[in-house]
Formats: structure tokens, C-alpha cells, sequence
């Protein structure tokens, strides 16, 4: 059998690429602004987690010029190379003098936006419940089985918790009547948890009893960084049979960044109190067949590469 050239095994890895799975994240980032940004190791910190991500939705993003978001994009994007990231943002939401943005920072080799839907607030029966309407948007994955996903965001109102959380199913319902999407994933900041959501409450709220959609996020994880806090406040719901057959088992849950980034518990509270969400979905590779094949993290491909060999694909 002959040996492979270098060129041979370059082609090889070409045609029988094995893709990451894509990793959405939702993360509340805490007042985030021009004057958060300024702050080197801040800004480092935030750049590392967001970058994690095929596509991240910032939360209680308070940028009313837009020049924080702008700042970040451009940093994202001196370190991963020039428009590896876009971004869609809503515009400033809430009561009064308090508003805030929904962001969504995604890859541009592993998303691309297709559409956008900002939630009126003016159900009849119950107007105005939330504080800061959905800002839904609709992505095409190309590299993922998937394919077509549409995210719901949400930061809810700490005391109004329940009634927003309960309010995001007339959501769905309108963008089920809108878009009839197979595949929907609510996520952000609920504050679903501790003070704001009591255990008895759970039945009040229809985005967790009706049938069809699936918590990720459960009731016992903790997504808050302070050491005396033990709080499921963010969270990930999905609706659809595709969606959940291509959620990868075990991948969803909290992102430590504290840990993971060596940081104090005063230095990461400066980057935020709320640890990020996030989920993986499955990929796609392209064969040497030309066919799609799904794709599981941890293939390796030289594996792939020592199995060709043994089959003489390179005699």
C-alpha cells in the first residue's frame, strides 16, 4: 500500500471534513455598554464567551446609540478574522426611561439571517405584559441538519416573571400563525426561578404545561455566579420533533466562565451575574460521496483518515 502525499491528505481532509456542531447561547450581560467595554479585561472576558458561539443573544444590552455593540462586533472580529460575526439587534424596549436591547451576535459561516418579527404587545384581553417585547428572529444553519431555526428571546420582568413566562405561549402562537416554522427555541433570561417563579406556580404558565415543548434548562441547574445564589433564572425551551432529535444529549446547560476564564468572583461579577445558557445542535459533514452525513462531536478525522487507509483508498 502506498503512502499518502501531503497534497493527498490535505484533499482528503477536504472532502471528508467533519463540522462542529453549532452552539447557541443566550447571555445576559449585565448593563452592557460603552462604559463595560472600555474596561480591557471586561471587554476580553466578554469577546472570549460570546466568541464560544455559532450564535449568542445578549440581553439587557443598554446601548441606545449602538456603539457598545459596534465596539464589540469590531473587536470580535480583529481576533477571528474580518466579518466572522454579524449581528441583528432590536430597538431599545421597555417602560419609561429603563430599555434595554435584545442582540443577536451569530457567525456568519454558520448562520444566516433570512428574518426578523418584533412582538406587539396588545393582546386584547391582556395588554401590555411584557416589559421588553420579543425581538424574534429566523435563521437559515447551513452547516447544521436542521437547517431552518427560529429563536424567541426573552428577559423578563423579575416581579412579573410568571405572567411573561406564561405570555411567551400567545407568542408562539403568533409566530406559529406567522411563519409556521418546524423548529422553535425560546431562550434568555426568565428569571424563572427562586423568588420570582415558586414551585406552585409552574402550572400557571403555559409555556410549561402545554404539550410539545421541552426545557433544557432544568429547574435544578444554577445560572447565577454569586456563590450564595443557587438559581435556574436562564433557560432554553424548544418545540418541534426535529429540533429535539437534533439537540445533542448532555450539551445544553450553564457555561462556567468564571472558572473556565480564571476568574474572582468580584472580577467575573464585573462581567456579568448571570452565567451564559447555551445548546448544541447537530452538524453536517459533506462525504467524499458529495452527500450530507450527520455529524456528532468527537469524530475524529484522522480516524476517519486511518480507516481510508485501511481500506486502501489511497492504492
Amino acid at each position: 500500500m502506498r503512502v499518502p502525499s501531503a497534497l493527498e491528505l490535505v484533499l482528503f481532509w477536504l472532502v471528508c471534513r467533519v463540522a462542529t456542531p453549532v452552539k447557541i447561547c443566550a447571555f445576559n450581560a449585565k448593563r452592557f455598554g460603552e462604559a463595560k467595554l472600555a474596561k480591557g479585561p471586561i471587554r476580553d472576558a466578554i469577546v472570549k464567551i460570546v466568541a464560544r458561539c455559532d450564535i449568542c443573544l445578549l440581553q439587557e444590552v443598554q446601548d441606545a446609540k449602538g456603539r457598545a455593540v459596534v465596539a464589540l462586533m469590531k473587536e470580535l472580529n480583529r481576533v477571528h478574522g474580518a466579518e466572522a460575526f454579524r449581528y441583528i439587534s432590536s430597538a431599545s424596549l421597555g417602560r419609561k426611561s429603563y430599555l434595554e436591547k435584545y442582540v443577536f451576535v451569530y457567525r456568519s459561516d454558520q448562520a444566516e439571517l433570512t428574518d426578523t418579527y418584533q412582538y406587539e404587545d396588545n393582546h386584547p384581553e391582556r395588554p401590555d405584559i411584557f416589559a421588553r417585547e420579543p425581538f424574534v428572529v429566523r435563521f437559515n444553519l447551513p452547516t447544521s441538519v436542521l437547517k431552518d431555526l427560529v429563536l424567541v428571546p426573552q428577559h423578563t420582568s423579575p416581579p412579573d416573571a410568571v405572567k411573561e413566562i406564561d405570555a411567551l405561549y400567545d407568542v408562539f402562537e403568533a409566530v406559529k400563525d406567522r411563519w409556521k416554522p418546524e423548529s422553535i427555541m425560546f431562550l434568555g433570561d426568565f428569571n424563572a426561578d427562586c423568588d420570582y417563579v415558586a414551585k406552585k406556580r409552574w402550572p400557571l404558565i403555559r409555556l410549561r404545561t402545554e404539550p410539545g415543548l421541552a426545557w433544557l434548562i432544568g429547574d435544578e441547574a444554577d445560572t447565577t455566579v454569586r456563590a450564595n445564589t443557587n438559581c435556574a433564572y436562564d433557560r432554553i425551551v424548544i418545540y418541534g420533533e426535529k429540533l429535539s432529535r437534533e439537540v445533542i444529549p448532555g450539551s445544553a446547560g450553564a457555561y462556567d466562565f468564571p472558572q473556565i476564564l480564571g476568574l474572582t468572583e468580584a472580577e467575573a461579577l464585573e462581567v456579568s451575574d448571570h452565567y451564559p445558557v447555551e445548546v448544541q445542535l447537530s452538524s453536517i459533514r459533506v462525504g467524499n460521496n458529495g452527500q450530507d452525513q450527520l455529524s456528532r462531536p468527537g469524530t475524529p478525522t484522522l480516524l476517519l483518515l486511518a480507516a481510508s487507509l485501511m481500506m486502501g483508498r489511497f492504492s
